[in-house]
């Protein structure tokens, strides 16, 4: 198990989905997909973003929300979700090593159950009249200031 993990929700945009995995492959951050994703995982949108990095990451499949849950809850890690709902900014946020960090849907984010199960949810500043970052902009955005934070190189 690594520091952290990205826990992806439904991901439904295949660039984005094997953008944010070959972030991690360079972080040594694991990874985790809760599925149905949009798109079939070998689709090849998604294995031209990810590249060759896709053999240098850890990459658990869930199923669905519940067995995401089922997996999580033993080992009792904080879930972290990264949303433009929270008013907490993540840079105003203390990580702990085997936090989950976990981003929705390109088009729709996350159900209101997933925001009761998280921990902890934070957010991105952007300017006025701008909706939200990129999410795979966003995941390394916050990756790199929760590795900083538990110390990683």
């Amino acid at each position: 198990m690594s520091l952290l993990t990205l826990a992806l929700f439904q991901p439904d945009i295949p660039q984005n989905c094997g953008t944010m995995l070959r972030t991690c492959a360079c972080l040594g951050v694991d990874a985790a997909i809760i599925e149905p994703a949009g798109f079939p995982v070998s689709d090849r949108h998604f294995r031209r973003s990810g590249m060759d990095y896709l053999d240098h990451v850890a990459i658990a499949r869930h199923v669905s929300w519940a067995a995401f849950e089922a997996w999580r809850g033993p080992a009792r890690r904080r879930l972290v979700l990264l949303t433009t709902r929270a008013e907490r900014s993540y840079t105003d946020f203390t990580f702990e090593s085997g936090d989950i960090l976990l981003v929705g849907r390109e088009s729709m984010g996350v159900p209101e159950e997933v925001h009761q199960a998280a921990d902890a949810a934070v957010s991105i500043a952007v300017r006025p009249g701008l909706r939200s970052l990129n999410v795979a902009v966003s995941a390394a955005m916050v990756m790199g200031e929760a590795l900083r934070q538990i110390g990683a190189r």
